[in-house]
């Protein structure tokens, strides 16, 4: 298997700047900061907990993750494969492959690991609603308001909430934290996570996982 921990991911820097490119609004770039800052911290706690996980591909895939999306509205593009084909085209495929499964994660992708950097980034989206994180029961319900226009959509909006119930209780499966604790995220940044009041034991490492 090819050696995740050394693909090309572009910079900080760069991604900033692939956001100006692509005309991205302030309200997604706020939102993609949001589910930078979830994806972030849920890789950190998987590693702590044992997980192989390349947390750069994380953080960059959940910034990058809308990249396409100002450019779709009003249209019936969709946003996660325009995005992944910008960033193919740029030389970052794994990157691509991230924001290509933000919304639906492709069920065929073969890999020996328990969880893909992918399946942390689709899950955080999940839990941002605009810049705000929230329950996965609030981030669908406000799904089948604004898309649930039909049977079939609210079908598959449904579907999909099943997937991701699914896919949390995977995630937080060999983690001391709940779902619930990631709503602290709402009141602190990424260099106070450290002080978000995480359960833990007297001088435990707030990111430290059950044993898996």
């Amino acid at each position: 298997m090819e050696q995740l921990h050394f693909i090309p991911i572009p910079s900080h820097n760069q991604c900033l700047e692939l956001m100006d490119t692509h005309g991205m609004l302030p309200n997604i770039r706020e939102h993609s900061f949001r589910v930078m800052e979830v994806a972030g911290f849920l890789g950190e706690a998987l590693a702590e907990a044992g997980f192989d996980l390349n947390l750069p591909l994380v953080t960059v895939g959940a910034l990058l993750h809308d990249l396409g999306k100002t450019a779709c509205l009003g249209t019936l593009i969709n946003h996660a494969e325009l995005g992944a084909g910008i960033l193919e085209e740029l030389g970052y495929p794994h990157v691509a492959q991230v924001v290509r499964e933000h919304v639906y994660l492709e069920p065929r992708i073969v890999d020996p690991r328990p969880l893909r950097e992918a399946e942390v980034v689709n899950y955080a989206d999940k839990r941002v609603l605009h810049d705000a994180v929230v329950t996965l029961q609030d981030r669908f319900a406000d799904l089948k308001v604004r898309y649930g226009r039909t049977p079939e959509a609210v079908a598959r909006i449904q579907a999909t909430e099943v997937k991701s119930r699914a896919l949390e209780e995977k995630i937080f499966a060999s983690l001391v934290l709940t779902p619930s604790n990631l709503l602290h995220l709402n009141h602190c940044r990424r260099e106070s996570w450290v002080n978000c009041g995480w359960p833990s034991s007297p001088g435990a490492n707030p990111l430290s996982g059950k044993s898996r």
